[in-house]
């Protein structure tokens, strides 16, 4: 029993070790772990950053359900790219009446460098399996997210590629070439963006003699997902990227501006000393009020803390208030569920069952209500992280991995830390609190 608690005790300081250098770093020669700058990434709110907008160079007369669908490719390519620049935590809004996409960077150095690389017009272009450009942007009139039959009676997902008549000459031919080899040699036509392949579809041996000479094109794909959600969602980005290598506009950076944290330059550091004293006055009550079973939970909860920062370094999430705010919240959620426990083993105790079966019955039945409580919080995360964006995408995020490990530590570290007690001879019901 004693070999349990000692190795839970040296996980508890590697889990302290592993979250210290996340946050600090460590440099010692041989050894060099990187500091949370490569880790846990702080919102604009608390580090600032860079506001970008731009605007469509479009025509007054211009057909608006047709710039509606233009500008969302254009987001989509905004997007993409700037998680290519190393900018996942940033979001793109569509503002101004479909003419205008207001960016936002939190941490950004240089915001000009970025905005060269953002508002420059796309690269599409359609590549044969030796590299050679077969078209490009201005030979496609748009690509569309299709659900129907194709060759048999079954509906699938794929793509409806349209080209301009003087292309047609130019695909037939790069097809007619590519379906003359195997797969082994190549039989694609490769799309490319900004020189990013972003679909590479195969080109079928039947097309070998006269190749693909429509000026409609249908992209399919594979057997796994042409049926599936997967495949609505692939056909819907990669029809909205090949848009956005077409588009008849180019953006314009009409405002560039840097801005401070909202929040004051140390309010991270205010808002995690908060934390450590919230929680260090949750502990002393609970360890209090409940004796050994509050030292069991404070021990989960210092298991929580650490396994949170580490898993925020490791996915290198976004931290921002309100992802802050999660936390927390889920910390009370994970105390709430321990007092629920913990007045159940009460409870059987005094209705004179034994410490081990008092520990099994009380765990057994404050189960339905936690996992009822944390089930519904965590659906509720889900919706907010789906449909929500910037700030309450970061509080989602934050709220369901929280939700997660509360319920790993309350069920699982918490339980065990009692059964070690137990079989410690440790079996005075004052000792727990009854």
């Amino acid at each position: 029993m004693g070999k349990s608690i000692a190795i839970f005790i040296a996980s508890l300081l590697v889990l302290t070790l592993m979250a210290f250098t996340t946050i600090y770093g460590f440099d010692a020669g041989v050894f060099n772990i990187p500091n949370a700058a490569q880790g846990i990434r702080q919102g604009i709110d608390l580090r600032g950053g860079s506001y970008i907008t731009f605007e469509a160079q479009v025509p007054d007369d211009i057909d608006e359900n047709q710039l509606k669908n233009d500008i969302q490719a254009a987001q989509s390519v905004l997007r993409k790219r700037l998680d290519s620049l190393g900018y996942s935590e940033a979001t793109v809004q569509i503002a101004g009446n479909n003419r205008r996409l207001r960016v936002e960077i939190p941490d950004i150095d240089k915001p000009e460098e970025a905005v060269q690389q953002l508002g420059k017009t796309a690269a599409l272009e359609f590549r044969d399996a030796d590299g050679n450009v077969v078209l490009t942007g201005k030979d496609i009139n748009k690509a569309i997210a299709a659900y129907e039959a194709i060759e048999t009676s079954r509906r699938e997902y794929h793509i409806k590629l349209q080209l301009k008549s003087d292309a047609v000459a130019k695909f037939a031919e790069a097809t007619k070439k590519a379906a003359g080899r195997t797969a082994e040699e190549k039989n694609y036509i490769a799309i490319t963006l900004d020189n990013e392949v972003i679909s590479q579809p195969s080109v079928e041996s039947k097309y070998s003699s006269d190749g693909i000479n429509s000026e409609e094109v249908s992209i399919t794909f594979g057997t796994d997902i042409r049926y599936t959600d997967a495949g609505r969602k692939e056909a819907t980005e990669t029809a909205n990227l090949i848009n956005s290598g077409r588009l008849p506009f180019e953006l314009k950076d009409v405002e560039l501006r840097a801005v401070g944290p909202t929040l004051g330059e140390k309010a991270l550091e205010t808002s995690l000393l908060a934390g450590i004293i919230g929680l260090l006055l949750v502990i002393l009550f609970m360890i209090a009020y409940y004796r050994l079973p509050g030292v069991a939970a404070a021990l989960a909860l210092m298991f929580y803390a650490l396994l949170m920062v580490i898993l925020l370094s490791a996915f290198k999430i976004n931290l921002s208030l309100p992802g802050i705010a999660g936390i927390i919240l889920t910390v009370g959620m994970a105390v709430d569920a321990n007092v629920i426990i913990f007045e159940r083993v009460k409870e059987e105790l005094r209705s004179g069952k034994t410490l081990r079966a008092s520990i099994d019955s009380g765990f057994k039945r404050a189960f339905t209500a936690i996992f009822d409580s944390n089930l519904t919080t965590l659906i509720a995360a889900v919706v907010l992280y789906f449909f929500g964006t910037g700030p309450i995408s970061g509080f989602a995020i934050t709220l369901g991995i929280g939700v997660i490990l509360s319920m790993f530590t309350v069920l699982v570290v918490s339980r065990f830390l009692l059964y070690q007690l137990v079989g410690m001879k440790i079996k005075s019901l004052k000792a727990y609190g009854a």
